[in-house]
């Protein structure tokens, strides 16, 4: 198979592509593929089909089937597989990569239904409808009890403001709630398109009556909604989250609610699932559902019509938007592009946690022997590892510059004949509303992907796992307190470089470290008035 070819997706006259849906799927959402007169559809599980494996062209699940990389060696004639909604888990994405089978999901097909039960569990909670139900249903007639509170212009806080989000804040207008929106990639004038009003963390915390969060889980956002952010919310804050579990610390939300100042809550996703007997079920305040907010006819038959759709498309000869994976490449030129995209995937990783704001556009610069090649791979694996910590979904090579256009991001590309010396030389430049950042790399054959430059301080830094960045004054005996803090707090120092505009004005640190540097670390360092600011990297 060569390099950026994938399997062919075109069979002779009156040759029908076979495709198995293995998992149970909405009948109306097949009906693109049911359709079709270029496909046989065969509705059998995998694992008991009369259908010969090695015949399958096109393979659509749900959760209920896992295909692994021995199942997908048995299909040599697969082009194709379509996840019938966001997650990908029970797919071998490598070994379908390595097959040359395209992998394909349906992001939004939930969108809508997440949205409404979220407003759902939202109009509920304030009106205490659960509680009043089961007291009926008990033969009571408690009216007392039961007083709730109106959403009329109280003030809905929007912890990520992706589609869901979005789709939400629209619907509590509706109600002419104010909606205000914490998202470090929220720009002014997607804010201003959904007529909400954007803000920093702490000012929502402080300004809600009503949280829900729509953030995705990452080392960032896990456990950020903890006893210290609680006690920065209003006394009588409701709280809900219907996005991810692990977002909330469930047990300084059990005590808040216990002792103040968390009203109630609605929850629909948990740390741990299934969730049975969790204590959060059993506090009167507190609604919950299990994990149902995608969970309607509608969206059922909406992400089975997209897969289905963008299946039949891929089989026809059409691109595959939504593809999760990287068309398979031959081991030649895998092995020549491999090292550039290391590096344009590690500056992507790199940039996106030191540029924690809104995006508006992205400039990727080449030089020296970069500028005489196709660039595209390059640019695909720069967003890949730029938007890795940003959405919640899989991004790789295949979809990233689909998730740019998606985001309004302008990316462009330039050639330059100045490499400054090196054989290869890479220029990111990202603008936000207020700030801009450049962050420059090369690559050796001897030291593999390197960080260069930084702004105006220039370096020489071999990124590592762990690495600790680190604005200060240029002042003597800086980078002593640096060593000592952070061997005060058990953190091996690997690597280091300096870099200063001049003597005795701004400069900055790189420290590539044995391991992480945790929030307790990173807090340590406003000891020092010399220090400006320290950001922990994980590549």
């Amino acid at each position: 198979m060569s390099r950026v070819e994938v399997k062919e997706a075109v069979k002779s006259e009156n040759q029908l592509f076979t495709v198995l849906v293995s998992d149970q799927m909405s009948e109306k959402g097949l009906q693109p593929v049911m359709e079709s007169d270029v496909v046989e559809v065969v509705r059998e599980n995998i694992h008991s089909t009369a259908t010969p494996l090695a015949e399958v062209d096109a393979l659509l699940i749900r959760s209920a089937t896992t295909v692994t990389k021995e199942l997908i060696e048995q299909m040599p004639n697969l082009k194709i597989i379509g996840r019938a909604g966001v997650g990908v888990d029970n797919v071998d994405l490598d070994a379908a990569t390595e097959n040359g089978v395209v992998v394909v999901n349906a992001p939004d097909g939930n969108t809508i239904s997440t949205a409404e039960h979220t407003f759902a569990m939202l109009a509920s909670l304030v009106r205490n409808i659960p509680q009043a139900n089961q007291s009926m249903k008990e033969g009571k007639w408690d009216r007392k009890s039961y007083q709730g509170t109106e959403l009329y212009g109280k003030t809905l806080g929007v912890i990520g403001f992706g589609r869901i989000g979005a789709e939400l804040a629209a619907r509590a207008r509706a109600f002419r709630m104010n909606v205000i929106a914490y998202d470090p990639f929220l720009t002014q004038s997607r804010a201003e398109k959904n007529r909400v009003t954007p803000v920093e963390l702490d000012e929502l915390l402080a300004s809600s009556d009503f949280i829900s969060l729509h953030t995705p889980l990452t080392k960032e956002t896990k456990g950020m909604i903890n006893a210290e952010r609680i006690n920065q919310m209003k006394n009588g804050v409701y709280i809900l989250n219907c996005a991810r579990g692990g977002i909330i610390d469930e047990d300084d939300l059990y005590n808040a609610i216990e002792n103040g100042p968390v009203q109630g809550a609605a929850v629909d996703v948990y740390e741990d699932e299934p969730a049975d007997n969790h204590p959060l079920t059993k506090l009167p305040q507190v609604i919950t559902t299990p994990h149902i907010a995608a969970s309607t006819t509608e969206a059922q038959t909406n992400v089975a019509e997209q897969v289905a759709i963008e299946v039949l498309g891929y089989l026809n000869g059409k691109p595959a938007p939504h593809a999760l994976n990287l068309p398979y490449l031959d081991a030649d030129v895998f092995e020549k592009l491999s090292p550039i995209t290391k590096l344009t995937r590690m500056l992507g990783d790199m940039s996106s946690q030191l540029f924690r704001e809104p995006v508006k556009a992205i400039k990727i610069s080449y030089a020296g022997e970069l500028s005489h090649q196709d660039t595209g791979l390059f640019n695909r694996s720069f967003l890949a590892g730029f938007f890795r910590h940003r959405i919640d979904a899989y991004v790789n090579e295949v979809n990233a510059s689909h998730v740019a256009k998606d985001r309004e991001i302008n990316v462009s590309e330039t050639h330059e004949t100045e490499s400054s010396g090196y054989s290869n030389f890479i220029e990111i430049e990202i603008s936000g509303e207020k700030r801009t950042l450049k962050i420059s790399g090369t690559y050796s054959n001897e030291f593999g992907p390197r960080v260069i430059k930084i702004n105006e301080f220039a370096l020489d830094f071999q990124p590592s796992h762990h690495t600790l960045y680190v604005q200060h004054n240029d002042r003597p005996g800086v980078i002593g307190k640096v060593g000592q803090l952070l061997g005060k707090h058990d953190v091996n120092i690997a690597a280091m470089q300096v870099g200063r505009s001049f003597e005795g004005g701004n400069a900055i640190m790189l420290l590539g470290t044995d391991k992480e540097c945790d929030q307790e670390v990173l807090k340590a360092f406003a000891e020092f008035e010399e220090i400006v600011s320290v950001s922990s990297i994980e590549l």
